[in-house]
C-alpha cells in the first residue's frame, strides 16, 4: 500500500533536498562550462529553483541570465539551456549521486519580476498610510 503524502500537493522532503542538491551541480557545472552556442558563451546564469518531480526522473529548473533582466533575455537564455539540456544533464550525472539522473526542462524565471513589481507596490506612498509605517 502507497504511503500518503502529509500536505498533498506540496512537495516531499527528498523532492526538496535532491532539487537543492540539482541546482548547487548545476550552478557550478554551467558556470564553468565553455559552451560554443552563442547564446550561452559569456552569459552568467542565476539558478533560481530546481523542481522534482516525485520519482525525481524530471526537473524542472527556473533560469534567469544576470544583468539581463529583460523577457526576451530569459526566453533566450531558457531556449538555449534546453537545446544544450542532454550535454548538462550528462555532466550532471557525473556530479550528482542519485540513482537517476533527472531530464532537465529549463524555464524562464519571472519571479524577480514579481518581487520588484510588490517592492514598487509597497513604495507607493497611498500603501505605505494605510500600512501605517511612515519611514
Amino acid at each position: 500500500m502507497a504511503r500518503k503524502s502529509a500536505s498533498p500537493g506540496l512537495p516531499s522532503q527528498r523532492q526538496l533536498r535532491a532539487g537543492e542538491i540539482v541546482r548547487h551541480a548545476l550552478a557550478e557545472i554551467i558556470a564553468r562550462e565553455d559552451f560554443r552556442d552563442p547564446d550561452l558563451a559569456g552569459v552568467l546564469v542565476t539558478v533560481g529553483e530546481v523542481r522534482c518531480s516525485p520519482d525525481l526522473k524530471h526537473a524542472n529548473i527556473f533560469v534567469t541570465p544576470l544583468g539581463d533582466d529583460t523577457e526576451e533575455g530569459r526566453a533566450k537564455l531558457a531556449a538555449a539551456l534546453n537545446r544544450a539540456s542532454a550535454f548538462l544533464r550528462g555532466r550532471l550525472g557525473r556530479e550528482i549521486e542519485l540513482k537517476f539522473t533527472p531530464v532537465l526542462n529549463f524555464i524562464a524565471d519571472k519571479s524577480y519580476d514579481e518581487a520588484t513589481a510588490i517592492d514598487r507596490l509597497l513604495a507607493d506612498p497611498r500603501v505605505r498610510r494605510d500600512l501605517g509605517s511612515e519611514d
